[in-house]
């Protein structure tokens, strides 16, 4: 048996031998990709912060606090740690990591006619109670602009953190083993079952958003483009939901948005 074991063994070690280079970066890429995300959902959540760490931050406001460390630790499970596997590890260029700025003309174009219409859409849903009820997660917030601003830029670092784990690290870390539709394909699955607990409709329809971004980003040869695709909704709706909170304003017309802006 123990001499079966060992055959089997060999059997294994000659077939990873037989890899190539970019198959060995792929499959690397892959397992640290499963292993980060394991280690974000056991220790990157508000309640292991507040609950296990007891406020190590020191945060006046433990709440706070807890929500800092889960976008921090989102940034560097999902951006800084990854960075540095492709870029120290495995030697590639910034460029080929996603990170340079690519078709930046493409990319630009495609934000600005983006942005309008997500500052609308936010602009529309904020005036519903649900949406002023949620937004911002942290409700103190809405009443400190200092508050607000360390909320959001901290929130900006998970969305780098959340948008490069997938459409930097996994896309272009498999793409010269798999190809670009392919390894579109391997960054949508982790991506979308990180969904399944939304909302059905949001659930499903993040497998096609999965598709679209990497495909953009593949596009543009950047990761940039996806973070503003995501970033700007959430930093419009928590804007939008605090300006009305701060002022009473109701409605979506002209007059309310004078209104919800004299909160400033």
């Amino acid at each position: 048996m123990i001499d079966r074991l060992r055959r089997e063994a060999q059997t294994v070690r000659e077939a990873v031998a037989r890899l190539s280079p970019v198959q060995k970066q792929a499959a690397a890429v892959m397992i640290a990709a499963t292993v980060l995300v394991l280690l974000q959902l056991q220790i990157g959540g508000r309640r292991f912060y507040e609950y296990t760490l007891d406020n190590p931050l020191g945060f006046e406001d433990p709440r706070l606090g807890g929500w800092a460390w889960w976008f921090g630790t989102q940034g560097v499970t999902g951006f800084v740690i990854p960075v540095l596997i492709l870029l120290v590890g495995f030697r590639l260029s910034p460029r080929e990591a996603g990170l340079g700025l690519g078709d930046w003309k493409l990319a630009t174009g495609i934000a600005a006619l983006y942005v309008p219409l997500v500052v609308v859409g936010t602009w529309v849903l904020s005036d519903g109670a649900e949406f002023q009820r949620q937004y911002p997660h942290y409700a103190l917030a809405q009443t400190d602009w200092g508050v607000f601003l360390t909320y959001e830029v901290l929130f900006l670092f998970y969305w780098l953190g959340w948008e490069y784990l997938w459409r930097g690290f996994v896309l272009f870390g498999t793409s010269r083993a798999l190809g670009a539709p392919l390894a579109i394909v391997a960054q949508t699955v982790p991506f979308a079952i990180l969904h399944a607990d939304k909302p059905v409709a949001e659930a499903y329809l993040s497998v096609l958003g999965g598709l679209a971004l990497g495909a953009l980003v593949w596009r543009c040869r950047s990761f940039w483009i996806a973070v503003p695709i995501h970033a700007v909704q959430m930093l419009a709706l928590d804007l939008f939901a605090t300006l009305r909170a701060r002022t009473g304003a109701s409605g979506i017309g002209l007059g309310a948005l004078a209104e919800a802006l004299s909160g400033f």
